[in-house]
């Protein structure tokens, strides 16, 4: 829950230095790109914040590797969006589709923690 309430700041933070601070520097088409990072990273915050008041209620090794895989996807999809906006450097974006993999991983370990419990 604490690295979901972290990650939420990061999400604000960062959308507000995208509207605002990038505007002026860069073109639509990175601003999108930035946009689109901070989207997955805000999204993905809510799902950390699941798996934490979940975790919670029963301890489950199969909802702890959701969380890193979320934790994880947010770093390696986000981030490598934030770097390539940053840097105008185009090989950050091979990075993103491992972050997608996670995301898709940590729903997956979420739905077979869920389906354990039931």
């Amino acid at each position: 829950l604490i690295l979901s309430s972290i990650s939420g700041f990061l999400s604000v933070a960062l959308g507000a230095f995208g509207a605002h601070a990038l505007k002026a520097i860069r073109e639509e088409y990175h601003l999108k790109i930035f946009h689109t990072g901070v989207e997955y990273q805000f999204f993905h915050t809510f799902a950390l914040a699941l798996v934490g008041v979940l975790l919670m209620k029963e301890d489950s090794s199969w909802l702890r590797a959701s969380g890193v895989a979320f934790l994880a996807g947010i770093f390696f999809f986000s981030g490598s969006l934030y770097l390539l906006t940053l840097t105008k450097v185009g090989r950050w974006g091979a990075v993103t589709p491992l972050g997608g993999l996670l995301f898709m991983v940590g729903w997956a370990l979420l739905g077979v923690a869920l389906m354990k419990r039931s």
